[in-house]
């Protein structure tokens, strides 16, 4: 894993950005400029990440508000800018819940409820993602664990999952659906995880950082 440097744009939004012609890797990257439809009114801060073991780019948002990009194998820095760039309404959206002051009673009720019909259905697609079946699917308020897995094939999550980056979260249900191959910790657990996720130590690192503060 290789970090590159850090790189100011302003923010821009317009989703979905197909691999191209890697060629262009070293031209500059244009953002918006300022009176256009899309040009922001604040900046976000992007950090680029080589990663050979990833399969497409990815955006994570740190506690501080910067975003990191990872580059897959074959990727070009100046594609992970643009797509940064065409996500930013997500990403403005993930530095919300990451700042987020706390929750009103109102605002718990409504996320728990969302909660119990979106983490299901995202955990049935990456089930069926990597040919596993799930017997039953519930949402809790755990204290203790974002979530776990029963020898009958039974997975429990934590409605808290909603308040984290959509790549973390996904993450712990994967941790969650390799234990339906292997109901352990083990070093050949870990592997599977790897496989389904490669980078699911950033996510640990994440939920380690800023999950009490979800709590």
């Amino acid at each position: 894993m290789r970090m590159l440097p850090l790189v100011r744009y302003p923010v821009a939004v317009q989703l979905g950005l197909p691999f191209g012609d890697h060629a262009d890797a070293l031209a500059p990257f244009a953002p918006p400029a300022p009176g256009h439809p899309h040009a922001p009114d604040s900046d976000v801060e992007f950090y680029f990440v080589r990663h050979p073991r990833a399969r497409r780019y990815l955006l994570r948002v740190d506690g501080d508000g910067r975003v990191r990009v990872t580059i897959p194998r074959g990727g070009s820095r100046r594609e992970a800018a643009a797509f940064g760039l065409r996500h930013l309404r997500w990403i403005a959206g993930q530095r919300a819940h990451v700042q987020r002051p706390g929750l009103s009673a109102d605002e718990r009720r409504g996320l728990r409820a969302r909660a119990s019909v979106d983490l299901p259905a995202r955990l049935l697609e990456l089930a069926a993602r990597h040919g596993l079946t799930v017997s039953r699917v519930s949402v809790r308020n755990q204290r203790t664990r974002w979530g776990s897995c029963g020898r009958e094939g039974h997975i429990t999550l934590n409605w808290r999952l909603t308040l984290m980056p959509a790549w973390v979260r996904d993450y712990v249900m994967i941790h969650e659906l390799m234990h339906l191959r292997r109901l352990d910790h083990s070093s050949h657990y870990w592997r599977l995880v790897a496989q389904a996720y490669p980078d699911y130590e950033d996510a640990r690192k994440w939920l380690r950082v800023h999950g009490p503060a979800l709590r």
